[in-house]
């Protein structure tokens, strides 16, 4: 689950971590009162999306020479205006697509004096299974260039979860952002407070960039883009209640209330598998016969016929799906359970595009005798490799 920036950082600074002075607002009318609150007179408007790249971003509505989704202003009047021109309007990034994602939500921030922008992040290292810090000297808007072009420039440091983040692990941090003076003091302060926040808070990723030295030598948390394990959600009531759903997709949301591991793709076959290491060797090869999964769904190993109906209606709910793909193989799951959740789904919301069905393990005959006496116009496939032949040329006509 991703939270906004300013969600992230108002979790970081209960934590210790230095933050500026910054307040939400949801409409234009609330920008004014919210400027007189903060010291000023410089102040950054700032569009709350779930998405990287705001900066750099444009917005659909305006013009092509109109700023980004981040920006300066220099009196309240300038906050105000800035408000009434992003709020309610789409904001398009490389990390939004090209739909973009329309800003509900702005943070008007305390300007800061920056010296130098650095990248920071934390997030689970799986090469050598421990928490890392990774970070770069060159933090700013332009960090996936310094990745691709001079990867050398970021360095990962893993922390032992016995220890903690030890005085050596301090030292490499601040030698690999290069900080001294105070910078490095406060360094030596925050870099603990994050690691506590992220292994506390079941974080999956932490990212700070920039993390800036200020002009008075001080470090700054600037940006505060924060994911949790949704496997730990349970533990933290507090942190779900700060989910904002008008930034989800509809069908994802729909799929949690039935524990479905779904996500959504740019393809047009839909994919019903169990399994995740079935699902996505049943999104490979649709891809190897040359078309595009809709998207990833794993009903799990022990699916009700409840919920392989939930799942197939969330399928057939998006208009890019034309062809369906059904392939299980049971083994705590049952290919009859699945039949019959499927014959349920189809009689309740129709069927208007072509559908696979591949059964196999647990009741696979009795499943596919179900399919077959059911009257509707499903394939049937004897294997993986069949199935996807059979749906990708039925969508290709």
């Amino acid at each position: 689950m991703n939270i906004h920036e300013y969600q992230g950082k108002a979790l970081l600074k209960g934590f210790g971590a230095p933050v500026a002075e910054g307040v939400a607002i949801f409409n234009a009318g609330e920008a004014e009162a919210a400027a007189k609150k903060l010291p000023g007179p410089l102040y950054v408007v700032k569009s709350q999306i779930h998405a990287g790249g705001r900066g750099k971003g444009k917005f659909k509505e305006l013009s092509a020479d109109a700023k980004g989704g981040v920006r300066l202003a220099k009196s309240i009047e300038d906050v105000v205006a800035n408000a009434k021109e992003m709020l309610g309007n789409t904001l398009v990034t490389k990390q939004t697509g090209p739909a973009g994602k329309q800003v509900n939500r702005l943070y008007i921030e305390d300007g800061a004096d920056i010296d130098r922008e650095l990248y920071l992040s934390i997030l689970v290292d799986r090469t050598v299974g421990r928490v890392a810090f990774v970070v770069s000297t060159e933090g700013g808007m332009d960090i996936e260039a310094v990745a691709h072009d001079t990867p050398e420039k970021i360095i990962t440091v893993a922390i032992d979860p016995e220890k903690g983040v030890t005085a050596e692990d301090l030292k490499a941090l601040n030698g690999a952002l290069k900080l001294s003076g105070e910078a490095a003091s406060d360094g030596e302060k925050l870099f603990p407070i994050l690691y506590k926040a992220f292994v506390e808070k079941d974080m999956s990723l932490l990212e700070v960039n920039p993390l800036i030295v200020m002009t008075n030598g001080r470090l700054r948390v600037l940006d505060a883009k924060v994911s949790f394990d949704n496997n730990a959600l349970f533990r933290h009531p507090d942190v779900l209640e700060l989910r904002d759903t008008t930034e989800e997709d509809a069908k994802e949301i729909e799929a949690s209330k039935y524990d479905l591991a779904y996500v959504a793709l740019d393809g047009n076959i839909g994919c019903m598998v169990n399994g995740a290491g079935l699902a996505m060797a049943t999104m490979d090869i649709i891809k190897l016969y040359g078309a595009e999964p809709a998207n990833f769904l794993d009903v799990g190993g022990g699916a009700s016929k409840e919920k392989v109906t939930a799942a197939f209606k969330i399928i057939t709910a998006d208009p890019a799906v034309e062809g369906i793909l059904i392939n299980i193989f049971g083994g705590i799951m049952k290919c009859d359970v699945i039949a019959e959740g499927v014959i349920a789904a189809v009689k309740e919301v129709g069927l208007k595009v072509p559908l696979v069905v591949r059964l196999e393990g647990t009741n696979a005959e009795l499943g596919k005798k179900i399919i077959n006496e059911s009257g509707l116009n499903v394939v049937s496939a004897d294997d993986l490799d069949d199935a996807a032949k059979k749906i990708v040329a039925a969508v290709k006509g």
